[in-house]
């Protein structure tokens, strides 16, 4: 099982992050699906994409957005991709979509049979348990404005994941409250930071704090 998490920020912050992607890709120009969010708007951000990616010597790209319609020839080259990337945005939105498409099954099935599955942001929230960690603290959470009540995201990893992480009283005092109602860790990243999944094993690059049953622990 291959994955990356980036918690967000400039592209130039996670050029650590996105050679780690490479070297997991294997692949002197892997292909690369970019599954947005939401639709709207969403050429902008691929074409940012594209740039970004094509500067580290990649030229093959999809864009999949999965709450319009689409044709399934674009979903089946979608998923044969070596790298598919989801993106940041409205967690909420982003999953209540990939579920009714049928997409998470797809995902874990892509990740089983060897594909590199990134996320950011939201998107890397979604391979998580739960996404539970959209929604705090109070003064910078994911509106839920679907009213989701099923908070089940992919599960392929046993930690959840915050992004956007900022050392201070503020964040620490929710992410430690949180925290004491699960049995699990959650991980919290500042923008550039990012977690690393390669067969299993976990690399942290940059910055990164567990927070565990009440306590927090500084990783990196």
């Amino acid at each position: 099982m291959n994955l990356v998490l980036y918690s967000g920020g400039f592209e130039k912050e996670n050029i650590s992050l996105d050679r780690k992607l490479l070297e997991l890709a294997d692949k002197e120009n892997p292909s690369i699906t970019y599954i947005p969010s939401c639709s709207y708007d969403s050429e902008i951000d691929f074409n940012d994409f594209i740039r970004h990616y094509r500067a580290l010597g990649i030229s093959r790209f999809i864009h999949f957005p999965v709450d319009i319609d689409f044709d399934e020839t674009i979903k089946k080259e979608a998923f044969l991709s070596d790298i598919i990337h989801l993106s940041g945005g409205n967690t909420y939105y982003f999953l209540k979509h990939l579920r009714r498409k049928g997409m998470l099954k797809e995902l874990k099935a892509f990740v089983k049979r060897g594909g590199v599955l990134t996320g950011l942001s939201a998107g890397a929230i979604l391979m998580t348990p739960s996404i539970c960690t959209a929604g705090f603290p109070e003064f910078d959470k994911d509106e839920n404005e679907d009213n989701i009540k099923n908070l089940k995201a992919m599960n392929l990893v046993r930690f959840e994941f915050f992004p956007h992480y900022r050392n201070s009283k503020r964040y620490d005092s929710e992410l430690i409250k949180h925290s004491k109602g699960l049995d699990r860790p959650i991980y919290a990243c500042p923008d550039g930071s990012g977690i690393i999944v390669k067969e299993g094993t976990l690399a942290f690059e940059g910055k990164c704090f567990s927070f565990f049953q009440g306590k927090k622990v500084k990783i990196n």
